[in-house]
């Protein structure tokens, strides 16, 4: 009794000195919203608080986002630290005091004479007095040169590839018809490709120019240029090739030249029409259904079986946590049926995919998802679409490249529905034209679920929670194809899908973590 009494004062004082609120017992609050809110997302107060504090560390000289400059140390990320797990499991026992909450929080420093990208861990929330430097691995550095891409270098680029490409404006008109400087409804976009070099510390990509009109990834005109901007100062980056309809050169000017003397074979592009543009979302043709006559939608006659209390779900026996993780996507935490422990962690982790091609650009494209924040791209889900009318949404609020936390509305939805296949049934004949007994359970599935619209591609990502203690997890790729130019050799690496376009070749990798408690608890320091 006395040992249980010490641990109750010892987290009395801890959540006061740590957290500056009063102490409430966890027997006084709902039990499992109160257990799950160790892992609850950064809440956008506790995002600003750890930004303040971080600019308040004037050795440090940070500056906004939104400086004009790459040469500049900003911060770039903020998000959930997550405590150790021995911690968490002590504290979801009742053997220990909740865990500290910590941020995490990565500085891009730019404006140092050795640029370095850095990681920080930052706390206690909601009233951070502390920071520390995350050692990593061989104490090697994070190279400035693998940094993501921000909105503000993307801002850069698009200038440099306006300014390049001023030379070739004629031969731009003349083979697609869309070009870049004054060019009112036919200009020019681009789309980048990774890894940004074949050796550590390059940073030199290949960008894909296209008409710049809805479904632009399906509108390549055959231009690619691989620029280097490696230095932080825009003025220094240089074209190193252009690769324009199957045939390389070392620069636009030399591709210029060779256009004017005649040495370039082209195969101008069919004239844009905006009317039916075959890459459009607009719904067009014949559609055999009966559009006029709404499809069946869910209905709960007397509401929800399920409970969300914060980021805490109940339901048929299951319980367990979510958040929206910035950099990978939607995890799950201490997933428990009939209170048995089942996963101390299910979540997203990566997608990658992997790319063939003709042009350089194509056969260079290997995606890693994370790096352009796969996470964050989890924006509102349209009722009755992405998901039913009927679920439950959430928002989800996050901070990258920003100075100021950016809110999702509707980002996370969960329902239930029915599967239309029983859980299980039978019926007992007695072959005599009749039957003994019939018997059967409705199958019901409760559903979690996020999109990532990375650029092209819009996964949906289901986690599914069966009432016989299955859990499965899904993912459903749709948007657009990532496409190059059609070459007459492009049929080796994929499939010509309209007059000038291929769709490559490639391969997704989707990768879960999953932390299973099924056995007993383990471990994981």
């Amino acid at each position: 009794m006395r040992g249980i009494l010490r641990l109750q004062l010892a987290c009395f004082w801890a959540v006061l000195i740590w957290s500056d609120v009063s102490f409430q017992h966890p027997q006084t609050t709902d039990r499992y919203q109160y257990t799950a809110s160790v892992f609850a997302q950064l809440h956008p107060t506790e995002m600003r608080a750890v930004r303040t504090f971080m600019l308040s560390q004037k050795h440090l000289n940070l500056s906004t986002a939104k400086s004009q400059t790459l040469k500049k140390n900003y911060i770039f990320l903020i998000q959930l630290q997550m405590p150790k797990k021995h911690h968490v499991l002590s504290f979801l026992r009742g053997t220990g005091c909740v865990p500290r909450r910590n941020a995490k929080v990565v500085i891009f420093f730019g404006a140092e004479p050795a640029p370095n990208v850095t990681e920080f861990i930052v706390g206690p929330l909601p009233r951070p007095t502390y920071y520390h430097a995350v050692p990593l691995r061989g104490n090697r550095p994070i190279k400035y040169a693998s940094r993501p891409t921000t909105i503000l270098e993307y801002t850069l680029i698009h200038e440099k590839l306006v300014e390049v490409t001023k030379p070739a404006t004629l031969l731009l008109k003349e083979s697609s018809g869309f070009w870049w400087t004054n060019c009112s409804d036919h200009c020019l976009t681009f789309t980048d490709v990774a890894p940004r070099g074949q050796r550590s510390g390059e940073r030199k990509t290949w960008f894909i120019l296209q008409r710049a009109v809805e479904g632009f990834f399906l509108h390549p005109i055959g231009f690619e240029i691989l620029l280097n901007h490696e230095s932080l100062n825009p003025q220094d980056w240089l074209v190193e090739k252009v690769w324009f309809h199957g045939q390389y050169f070392d620069s636009v000017d030399q591709l210029v030249w060779s256009y004017n003397l005649g040495n370039v074979n082209i195969s101008p592009l069919p004239e844009y029409h905006s009317e039916g543009l075959y890459s459009s979302y607009t719904p067009r043709g014949h559609f055999q259904s009966r559009t006029e006559i709404p499809g069946p939608r869910l209905y709960q006659p007397q509401g929800q079986r399920y409970t969300v209390r914060g980021n805490a779900v109940l339901y048929s026996g299951w319980s367990f946590a979510f958040r929206s993780q910035a950099t990978t996507g939607l995890q799950l935490f201490n997933v428990q049926f009939n209170d048995e422990p089942i996963a101390y962690e299910i979540s997203v982790q990566e997608a990658i995919a992997f790319y063939s091609g003709h042009s350089p650009a194509g056969m260079q494209t290997k995606y890693i998802d994370t790096a352009w924040g796969m996470g964050t791209m989890d924006y509102e889900l349209a009722k009755g679409i992405d998901c039913p009318e009927i679920a439950t949404y959430r928002d989800v609020h996050h901070f990258v490249d920003t100075d100021q936390p950016i809110r999702h509305k509707n980002a996370l939805c969960i329902f239930e529905y029915p599967t239309s296949v029983p859980l299980r049934r039978h019926f007992d004949s007695n072959f005599k034209g009749s039957f003994n007994f019939y018997g059967a359970l409705e199958g019901h599935i409760l559903v979690i679920r996020t999109t990532s619209t990375v650029y092209n591609y819009d996964y949906l990502w289901d986690f599914i929670f069966y009432q016989n203690g299955v859990i499965e997890v899904k993912v459903h790729a749709t948007g657009y194809i990532h496409s190059t130019f059609f070459t007459p050799d492009g049929v080796n690496y994929g499939t010509k899908v309209h007059g000038y376009v291929l769709g490559n070749l490639h391969t997704h990798l989707i990768h879960y973590k999953v932390d299973l408690d099924v056995a007993g608890r383990f471990y994981t320091w």
